[in-house]
């Protein structure tokens, strides 16, 4: 079920404290990791839950005085991403708490990247060895705390961006922005609403399945995959039909970091479209994910069949490839998951031609099974909108 080895590099995340009652922790573990002015970003929705301050009076017990900047948008923008970098400067802050989902920590983790940095932040877009131009020395620390299951940022290096003069979702990347603690407190993921749940949760099994699935030789990551996918697989409808299921929620955390260790090894068509069509509509990632999985399967299916059935077999489904399909499919109509671009929110196919080009040339696109051309991307634009399998 692998590619044929080749060079390549490879690195596995940080340090995680996993289970119920972490985030208690979190003062000894600011102090440990030498912080002593950080700012808590996280955004307006979350700010209004008790977590925060919470996390505040942790801190001030553990004589540590946090600021907190709550305006984070559901996708981050260069301007959104300046806003919160102003506040951390005018704040003399050396370090950031990120709390949130993924939107928060991805930007929480630019904020710190940038303190440092002359250069603008599209210089540091996850291209080649663009990395590098930056100020390693200038990059501040950052402590992760995930309250959804579904992105995996607490444990990645990378932060999404959205550009606004092009409406394109960028992959800023350095191997200093991977949080240096991460807290996985599956309590803090008790209020998130089932549709939220469904999301982020759909946005981890996208994760797992577009990196197992990628042509690439990893088979470290290929094999966290296929575990990830059975978390989902045993749990996902669980944590959405009841948000208390403490087992089932942990059991999401653990898919959804998994997840973003598994996306070393790449991703695909479903990101590759999920990106332009969240910048240009506003719609939820992971939603997006859900509802472009079983079109990006079917276009990929010659190129992937045996390890669809191989996932097939190790999930207990029978069928192969169509039992699989079937189950993506019961699992998204028993979460909630919209089956069609229209039902997401997209008003029509009107820019099926700009989403195809920005598709093709997302840094998702270069990983997936099937070469995404703007005549292949076009078409799962347009069937995912209608609902053609």
């Amino acid at each position: 079920m692998t590619s044929k080895p080749t060079k390549t590099n490879w690195s596995y995340p940080t340090r995680v404290l996993f289970g119920p009652g972490r985030l208690e922790e979190l003062g000894e573990v600011a102090n440990g990791a030498g912080f002593k002015s950080p700012l808590i970003v996280t955004d307006p929705g979350l700010m209004k839950f008790p977590v925060i301050e919470q996390a505040k009076a942790i801190l001030n017990k553990a004589g540590i005085e946090a600021g907190i900047w709550g305006e984070v948008l559901a996708n981050p923008t260069e301007s959104n991403l300046a806003a919160g970098l102003k506040v951390y400067q005018a704040g003399g802050h050396d370090s950031v708490i990120a709390i949130g989902g993924g939107s928060a920590l991805d930007c929480g983790k630019c904020i710190a990247f940038m303190s440092g940095q002359t250069r603008p932040i599209w210089d540091f877009e996850d291209i080649g060895d663009w990395y590098t131009r930056a100020n390693a020395g200038g990059i501040a620390p950052v402590i992760a705390v995930p309250t959804t299951a579904g992105t995996g940022s607490e444990v990645g290096r990378a932060g999404v961006i959205t550009k606004e003069d092009t409406h394109e979702k960028k992959i800023i990347f350095h191997p200093k922005m991977l949080p240096v603690v991460t807290i996985c407190d599956p309590e803090l993921t008790i209020g998130l609403p089932p549709k939220l749940t469904m999301g982020t949760g759909m946005d981890a099994l996208a994760h797992c399945l577009e990196a197992f699935c990628a042509p690439t030789y990893h088979p470290m990551s290929a094999g966290i995959a296929v575990e990830g996918i059975q978390l989902v697989k045993e749990n996902l409808a669980r944590a959405v039909a009841n948000g208390k299921d403490i087992d089932a929620r942990g059991n999401m955390m653990s898919a959804a970091a998994m997840g973003a260790v598994a996306f070393q090894k790449g991703l695909g068509a479903i990101h590759s479209l999920s990106h332009p069509v969240g910048s240009l509509y506003g719609t939820h990632h992971g939603m997006t994910n859900a509802t472009f999985m079983p079109y990006v399967l079917v276009m990929n299916r010659p190129a992937i069949t045996d390890k669809i059935e191989y996932l097939a077999q190790v999930l207990g489904l029978k069928g192969g490839f169509d039992g699989f399909q079937a189950w993506v499919l019961a699992l998204r109509q028993e979460t909630g998951a919209p089956h069609t671009l229209k039902a997401l929110g997209v008003p029509d196919t009107s820019k099926g031609d700009l989403i195809a080009k920005m598709a093709v040339v997302d840094p998702t696109a270069g990983t997936n099974p099937v070469p995404l051309t703007e005549v292949n991307a076009k078409a799962l634009f347009l069937a995912a909108f209608e609902g053609r399998l």
